[in-house]
């Protein structure tokens, strides 16, 4: 006697249970990533306001700016001196020795920031923010988002559009072309918008 196979299949009722599931594990996922992004650009706005507390923090302290302080190396060994004009100059920190280089190797040799005050090489020097591109500090005149601002300047390079528009709408007007912090370079605004996707720079003035 042959013995029939059976070839019963899944309910509609089991499928829509895995698909419920499913359903409930892609949801998790999703939310799980906004959650660690969310938290990822909060912790871009607290590196700004420290970045900012340890700048004036210096000043407080030793009466010049970091990087423009022309006593430093009478305190610390190695140090580099500013010339003490009361400006940070140099904008980007891109080549060593520039005072807006010698900022973070002063607030090193203090002990308010971490890391190593002998690394005079930008491209290791520099902190990074969260989204992993560098940080810099600086004063000056400077012309972004249509106005021309004097004082100090920290700018966020090769961030993220998505995220920068977040901290634009955290701590400004969350316009990409106006405010106190605007796009500097990088992927085009879309009119007053950031755009979609892409990388840019924001300099923000405090």
């Amino acid at each position: 006697m042959k013995h029939l196979r059976s070839n019963k299949g899944f309910t509609l009722v089991e499928l829509a249970i895995v698909l419920v599931i499913i359903g409930i594990i892609l949801g998790a996922v999703l939310k799980g990533q906004e959650l660690i992004y969310n938290a990822k650009v909060k912790r871009v706005q607290s590196q700004i306001k420290e970045s900012i507390a340890a700048f004036y923090t210096y000043y407080d302290k030793y009466g010049y700016y970091p990087g423009d302080d022309p006593s430093a190396s009478s305190r610390w060994t190695g140090s580099p001196n500013g010339n003490g004009n009361g400006l940070v100059e140099g904008g980007y920190c891109d080549t060593a020795g520039e005072e807006s280089c010698n900022l973070w190797r002063h607030l090193r040799y203090a002990n308010i920031i971490s890391g190593d005050p002998a690394d005079a090489t930008p491209a290791t020097l520099l902190p990074k923010h969260t989204f992993g591109g560098n940080m810099d500090m600086f004063t000056g005149t400077y012309t972004v988002g249509g106005v021309s601002r004097s004082g100090l300047w920290i700018t966020l390079r090769n961030i993220e559009t998505q995220a920068a528009e977040a901290i634009d709408r955290a701590m400004d007007d969350g316009k990409c072309t106006t405010g106190s912090i605007a796009r500097y370079a990088g992927t085009a605004c879309n009119g007053d918008a950031y755009p979609s996707s892409g990388y840019l720079d924001i300099w923000m003035s405090f």
